[in-house]
């Protein structure tokens, strides 16, 4: 339904556009409906609303007429710097921008300042960075003296060229202050409505005076082509949405999902100022919609689908071709390489995803198909990693990759499957690659029975130690080999590694004596606390001191973070965890002091904002209306991994034994095991920087 009313509240926008000559619409209020809803419905900002109904700052009741301003009629200023041409016989480059270069990459390439890019190319302020863009490289310091030169000319007339900045999501003040190379004070004495909050989308005067005219107040009576002329805004006005708000969260993981701080939030919500409360509905930033089941996906599900991937055309996921060696890792971790061309391949292959649909049970059960997505976890699950793997299909088919796929019902329950029968008809065994099941015992089973056929089984979603079958790979890092791996990172580093473990954490404490040696131990009191003496005593002055905290006790988790805090007066102190810590979560903790350590912990998925992780996110947006999951990632990455490795001109074996990959969020560094089948050790090291962003250390 909510496609449906989406789509005619789009007819309903354009209709307007096209019988209607005057500069506004009336449009009556619904039940329900707020200011920011029935601007994103008309495409204008509240803004344009507020100008030619200034009641409607108050609130609008149903049945409410307000005045829309036509899509054209829009008032809005946009001002932009001065462009400062580089000088005809300076020596410019041109520079093509490459996957994942940024900003710093290109001027630490070209020994250039952050302003001389800008200024020889002012659409960076604008647009940012986009792979293709050509750039011109100026001269060293050419920029900056032209850039200086038209200082001097604007000052000269008594004026100072006017600047702003759109905030992004995840800048802060402090960032946007040395970006432009002014105080946090001097910003929001500028823009004192920032003061409070920082919102996604705000544009910051950062020079000079924004251009605007005077105007005096308008009623609801007042004219349409008199209210225009004082509306006009150099400030870009943010769109909102409602958030109802899920067990358990707090305004830790809120503030992670939306970007906010806690004083923000409550800021847009005033009700929260009595806590987060579950059901409540909160008023937060477009563009930050959380993971929902793929609904739109239930349907066209058929038991048995066969789909050879160059038969019909149908639109691609938008994945860019790529076509290089990433080299940014590590010493420790191997070459990642990007496979994104067909090397060497002209066999078709073929890829089986065996997915429990249960369609059988799902059809024999009376209750609707709503109500099913809604309650059943593990159908959203399959349906979420579903819709992932079909926009892998499609990247497949505009990449032109010789591949067929055919997708199965795998009817699975933890103990019970169909695979006997599939394979009985022959389904399998001429697979290149079998994707599933996703019960560790269904996909042991499958490799077991596919073993002398040498086919391949990927498990895609289980973290249970598998047993040693040679045709079996576990594209879930286990839990050994995700803290192996955090402490192999800080070992990398030459790191003193100190561990703060409280006396309940047994496994925690046995798994580091017998896995970690020379890890020492932070001492504890009689009560069971931290010695915080102690621990100082153990960290060293001229080495990166690592201190692992695994504890539930908030006592000891407030006195740890301290004493860390403390220690950094005299010394380099990094926090790290080895697993989620629901006690972080909560709002006794500051997430502030987290920031200031630095706080690190192995994870097995990143949140990337490179350009093939944006294209992707925003093709997946655009075809199923929300943001991919981690199970909708998951499906793609897996999914897309397989196919690329199959037309490698090597099989999957052998390119599993040769080639760590990276996709959208995953990474696929699989190893041959001691007993026998391969585990991805592929993991990140995740950090958040003090520019509060969430970073990969490896």
């Amino acid at each position: 339904m909510k496609y449906y009313s989406t789509l005619l509240c789009l007819v309903f926008f354009v209709t307007c556009s096209a019988f209607s000559q005057e500069k506004v619409v009336k449009y009556t209020v619904s039940g329900g409906e707020t200011i920011n809803q029935i601007a994103l419905k008309f495409k204008i900002t509240p803004y344009d609303i507020y100008a030619l109904n200034p009641d409607a700052r108050n609130g609008v009741k149903p049945n409410t007429v307000l005045l829309i301003p036509a899509a054209g009629g829009k008032t809005a200023v946009k001002s932009e710097t001065a462009t400062v041409k580089t000088p005809a016989n300076s020596k410019e480059i041109i520079h093509e921008v490459q996957a994942k270069e940024t900003f710093w990459s290109i001027e630490h390439k070209y020994g250039i300042s952050d302003e001389d890019l800008k200024t020889a190319n002012p659409f960076l302020e604008k647009d940012g960075v986009v792979v293709g863009q050509k750039l011109v490289i100026p001269a060293k310091g050419s920029a900056s003296k032209a850039a200086a030169a038209s200082t001097k000319s604007v000052k000269s007339t008594g004026q100072e060229k006017y600047v702003y900045h759109d905030v992004l999501p995840k800048e802060t003040k402090f960032g946007i202050a040395k970006q432009y190379d002014i105080s946090v004070a001097e910003l929001e004495k500028r823009n004192p409505e920032i003061v409070e909050s920082l919102p996604v989308g705000y544009r910051l005067t950062i020079k000079g005076t924004a251009p605007k005219t005077e105007a005096a107040p308008i009623t609801n009576a007042a004219k349409p082509a008199e209210a225009k002329k004082g509306t006009e805004t150099s400030k870009k006005a943010v769109s909102y949405m409602e958030y109802q708000v899920k067990p358990k969260e707090t305004f830790y993981s809120l503030g992670r999902t939306f970007h906010l701080s806690q004083e923000e939030l409550t800021a847009l919500n005033p009700s929260l100022s009595e806590g987060v409360k579950e059901g409540m509905v909160l008023k937060v930033p477009t563009g930050y919609l959380a993971p929902q089941p793929i609904i739109a996906q239930a349907q066209p599900i058929e038991k048995t689908v066969e789909k050879p991937i160059e038969k019909t055309p149908e639109t691609p996921s938008g994945i860019k071709i790529v076509d290089k060696v990433k080299s940014e890792t590590v010493s420790a971790d191997p070459e990642i390489v990007e496979l994104t061309k067909k090397r060497g391949q002209t066999d078709r292959q073929k890829v089986v995803l065996l997915l429990p649909f249960n369609l059988a049970k799902l059809q024999s059960d009376t209750t609707s198909m709503a109500t099913k997505i809604k309650n059943d976890k593990f159908l959203n699950m399959t349906l979420d990693f579903y819709s992932g793997a079909m926009m892998a299909i499609d990247s497949a088919k505009t990449l032109k990759l010789p591949i067929d796929v055919a997708i199965y019902d795998s009817q699975e329950t933890k103990t019970s499957s169909n695979i006997s029968s599939l394979i009985a008809q022959n389904k399998l065994q001429n697979a290149n690659a079998v994707i599933g099941p996703f019960y560790q015992n269904n996909a042991e089973s499958t490799a077991n029975m596919l073993r002398a056929d040498n086919v391949p089984v990927i498990s895609p979603l289980s973290k249970d130690a598998a047993n040693p079958i040679d045709n079996l790979y576990q594209a879930i890092p286990s839990n050994d080999v995700i803290r192996n791996s955090v402490f192999d990172y800080m070992r990398a580093k030459n790191g003193n590694i100190v561990a703060v473990v409280d006396k309940k954490k047994e496994s925690v404490i046995n798994y580091i004596k017998q896995n970690q040696k020379g890890v020492v131990f932070a001492a504890l009191t009689e009560t069971g606390g931290l010695d915080v003496a102690n621990l100082k005593s153990l960290l060293l002055p001229n080495r990166m001191n690592y201190v692992v905290m695994e504890t539930g006790n908030t006592a000891m988790v407030k006195t740890t973070i301290k004493a860390l805090l403390d220690s950094q007066k005299t010394c380099q102190v990094q926090l790290v965890i080895l697993e989620p810590n629901s006690t972080l979560d909560t709002d006794e903790i500051s997430f502030d002091n987290l920031i200031k350590l630095k706080l690190m912990y192995p994870s097995i998925t990143r949140e990337s904002d490179e350009a093939g992780a944006l294209i992707f996110k925003k093709a997946y947006r655009l075809k199923n209306k929300v943001n991919p999951s981690t199970y909708a990632t998951k499906g793609f990455d897996v999914t897309f991994d397989t196919m690329m490795r199959l037309v490698q001109g090597k099989t999957y074996q052998e390119t599993a034994d040769l080639m760590t990959t990276e996709q959208v969020d995953n990474k696929f560094q699989y190893y041959k095991k001691e007993d026998g089948g391969h585990a991805n050790k592929g993991v990140y090291i995740l950090y958040y920087d003090t520019d509060l962003t969430l970073k990969a250390a490896n």
